[in-house]
Order: C-alpha cells, then sequence, then structure tokens
C-alpha cells in the first residue's frame, strides 16, 4: 500500500501541475475543475502514504518518524495539498481562487523532484529507488510482480475516484447552466 501510494500521490500533483498550467495558458475550465478535484484525492492518498510508511517504518527502522529527507518532502506535498484546498475554499470567487490555486500549484511543483531525487541527494533511511527506467529492476521478482500489481491497481482505483470527483465538480460548477438543467 505504502509504494502505490506514494507513487499515486506524486502523480497526481504532477496531473494537478499539468492542469494549473493549461488553465493559466489557454483558460480551459475543465483544467481548473481538475486542480480543484484532484486536490483532496491527492491530500487523501498522501496521508495514505505517510500513514502507511510510518507503520512500516517502526519495524524496519524502530520508529514512527524520522526528519528523513523523503518524508520530509513529502510531508511538505500533504500540506501543499492541504494549502490549495484551503486557498480554494477560502474565495467566494471561484474565478479568482482558481487562478490562486494553479498558481501555487504551479510554484509547489518544484516539491516533486525534490522528493523523487531526495535519496540520492542526501543521505537518507530511504533505499534508492528499486524500479528506474533506465536499469534492471534491484527487486527479486517474486516482490516486483506483486508490487506491480498493486500499483496498477491503486491506479486504477485512484483514477476512477479521479474521474468521479471531475464530473461532480463539472456539474456543481455548472449546476445553473441550461446544458446541465436539460439532463
Amino acid at each position: 500500500m505504502h509504494v502505490p501510494a506514494s507513487f499515486a500521490a506524486q502523480s497526481l500533483y504532477m496531473m494537478i501541475a499539468v492542469a494549473s498550467f493549461i488553465f493559466l495558458i489557454w483558460k480551459v475550465k475543465l483544467a481548473a475543475y481538475v486542480v480543484k478535484s484532484v486536490s483532496l484525492i491527492g491530500a487523501s492518498v498522501t496521508f495514505l502514504a505517510l500513514i502507511s510508511g510510518s507503520i512500516w517504518g517502526v519495524p524496519t527502522w524502530g520508529t514512527w518518524w524520522q526528519w528523513d529527507a523523503r518524508i520530509t518532502s513529502t510531508l511538505v506535498l500533504f500540506i501543499m495539498y492541504l494549502g490549495l484546498i484551503s486557498l480554494h475554499n477560502s474565495f467566494n470567487n471561484l474565478d479568482k481562487a482558481d487562478k490562486f490555486i494553479s498558481v501555487l500549484a504551479l510554484v509547489g511543483f518544484i516539491n516533486i523532484p525534490i522528493i523523487k531525487m531526495s535519496v540520492n541527494w542526501w543521505s537518507t533511511l530511504h533505499q534508492p529507488a528499486s524500479i528506474t527506467l533506465t536499469s534492471k529492476p534491484s527487486i527479486d521478482l517474486a516482490m516486483l510482480y506483486p508490487l506491480m500489481i498493486c500499483i496498477f491497481s491503486f491506479l486504477g482505483l485512484i483514477i476512477a475516484i479521479v474521474l468521479r470527483a471531475i464530473q461532480y465538480e463539472i456539474l456543481h460548477r455548472e449546476k445553473n447552466k441550461k446544458w446541465i438543467q436539460s439532463i
């Protein structure tokens, strides 16, 4: 659960950053809906990654929490998600809220490469990546296959939840429009 949740947490933030860029450059309303919808899901998944990592850390490292570079940067990711949610909810004008959270999301994107590279840049408790695009996996096949099944299954679930959340956001924001009322 921990590895798929961590992977999904970072992937969702990348999705938010791309949608924010699209919204700010091309003014596509759907992109703003994606940013708003994915923020709560991303915060939940990041929280799951932090909690499951803490539970896993007790038998492995002997502690629930360590100010390890990867753990700390993931905590910053969780705080960024909460910041996006809070900032959006603090505005009555949704257009203004969409612009501000899109800018904040793009600024916060700098944390994603920091999370990814933290184990290489600093001496941390976390091991380096077991699966990379450029080299053979350093994980045994008996663990690799179940891990890949878990990652893809978890991502499938998250994609389904994200699509439903985006659908809800569209219906909520467009509820007074003629095309929604005709449904």
